[in-house]
């Protein structure tokens, strides 16, 4: 496929013909993508909840919007972003929070610090932002920007559908086989199978089980592997692109982490994320945006006719004109944040 143009690329909900073209993304993700999962089955289950949710009119704490982005001249879909309303409804939601203790003995003159991992429902209640994937042939010029931002421009346009507090769980570090050194050195030691199995068990079932086996005493980074130790609040690599939009979006590390991998957890008042508190609405005017207009990440319609773009604009304080390839009529209402 030649180069994927940010100029025909749209973002829209998912729909129920798009499960081939996911479960292939899901497929290239290489696993530990909790709110992608590889899964036909699970995927379908899913996609059947987000359009359920882009249907009604009445906010569901467990509303779970699933976005992908859509190259319109072939209509192949190239990425996927989720968002779930309110975590910890159907069970709880556990993250592991670290503190540090530090402890001193004076007959030996010798001090000792570490790390120490507590079992907490800290997120219980709040949106989530996640499942952000996009095919390698749609990496790079913008498109992961587009796609990643019009889940904030959705947040903004439908407030009421999610929470105050917004939180995005980074995939941690796996080996080259897809097994992860967290898993293994802590968690994997208390419930007989390995990561890929637990991730996939957590994607079909939830995770109760968690809740059901895991040790609820406070973990000292001192008593793991080494190797698992060193990866605690560390990213996967491919996600490091992700975790600075995050970053420029507002979310900050807080020293929570995933209980499956220890990849970090980045979270932001709902109202202080940087597209929602900057986007503002306008009525499209009659006339066409000038050729050499600024981009901007251009929203329109509702629930399940939400649609967003980054096209050329050129807006005043009420009203904005649209390149003509926007296909967004005159005096209709759209929200708009600068890209």
């Amino acid at each position: 496929m030649a180069a994927v143009r940010l100029a025909d690329c749209r973002v829209r909900p998912g729909r129920p013909t798009d499960l081939e073209a996911v479960a292939g993304l899901a497929r290239l993700t290489g696993g530990g993508f909790t709110n992608l999962p590889s899964g036909r089955a699970a995927l379908a289950e899913r996609i059947e909840r987000s359009v359920a949710a882009f249907a009604r009119t009445e906010p569901r704490a467990d509303d779970l919007f699933l976005m992908v982005l859509e190259h319109r001249p072939s209509a192949r879909v190239l990425g996927t972003a989720v968002i779930f309303a309110s975590v910890g409804h159907t069970w709880p939601f556990y993250s592991y929070k670290i503190t540090t203790i530090a402890m001193k003995s004076r007959e030996l003159a010798r001090t000792f610090r570490t790390r120490v991992l507590h079992l907490v429902n800290d997120f219980d209640g709040a949106c989530e932002v996640g499942g952000l994937f996009l095919h390698p042939e749609a990496r790079g010029g913008g498109l992961g920007r587009l796609l990643a931002r019009a889940r904030y421009l959705f947040m903004a346009r439908h407030r009421a559908r999610v929470a105050d507090r917004c939180l995005a769980e980074l995939r941690g570090v796996l080996r080259p086989d897809g097994s992860s050194p967290f898993w293994d050195g802590l968690a994997g030691r208390f419930f007989g199978m390995d990561f890929l199995e637990a991730d996939r068990f957590n994607a079909l079932h939830g995770n109760q089980f968690i809740a059901d086996l895991m040790p609820k005493y406070p973990v000292y980074e001192a008593l793991l592997a080494p190797e698992a130790a060193a990866v605690i609040g560390v990213e996967h690599p491919d996600g490091r692109a992700a975790r600075r939009m995050l970053e420029r979006e507002g979310f900050r590390f807080n020293q929570y982490i995933d209980i499956f991998d220890g990849g970090p957890t980045l979270d932001v008042e709902t109202d202080r994320i940087l597209t929602v508190a900057t986007a503002r609405t306008a009525r499209v005017a009659p006339h066409p945006a000038p050729p050499d207009a600024p981009l901007s990440l251009v929203a329109h319609g509702y629930l399940e006719d939400f649609r967003v773009m980054a096209v050329a604009v050129q807006a005043s304080e009420d009203r904005i004109a649209l390149e003509p390839s926007a296909g967004v009529p005159a005096g209709e209402e759209v929200l708009h944040v600068p890209f």
